[in-house]
């Protein structure tokens, strides 16, 4: 079976509609209480490149699980409604898929942001390692 619609044209159209930060935009909210930023990129992405202080790590595969108030793997951090939730992937095309699926979900407060990790790092906004954060968490 051929496909019809490509990711780009998903993604692309995802972008249409939702809202997107720049990196610049992000860094300067990082410490703001009523932001929370989400890094939902694989486990092993995570290992190899670490990620952004504070980021609440939530791998795509779960997202739509965890958000949901009635799916068994809710995760409570998803229902403050006084926060907006700023997604980010490798490079901000599954961020922009996944913002648009919460979007579809019902929430209004989520966002992502452009280019991603890579565009994160790019910039010279702050990073942290798996170890890092763990020692920080001891």
């Amino acid at each position: 079976m051929p496909i019809t619609k490509g990711f780009q044209a998903l993604v692309d159209e995802a972008m249409e509609e939702v809202k997107t930060y720049s990196v610049k935009d992000v860094k300067a909210r990082m410490t703001d209480p009523a932001v929370q930023i989400v890094d939902i990129r694989d486990p092993r992405e995570l290992e190899r490149e670490g990620t952004v202080p504070g980021a609440f790590l939530a791998p795509r595969g779960m997202l739509e699980f965890w958000v949901d108030p009635a799916s068994p793997y809710f995760k409570p951090i998803f229902a403050d409604e006084s926060r907006e939730f700023i997604l980010f992937c490798g490079a901000g095309w599954r961020s922009a898929l996944a913002t648009k699926t919460l979007q579809d979900m019902g929430m209004r407060n989520v966002a992502h942001i452009d280019g991603g990790y890579a565009e994160w790092q790019k910039q010279g906004a702050p990073t942290e390692t798996l170890e890092e954060r763990k020692a920080k968490k001891a």
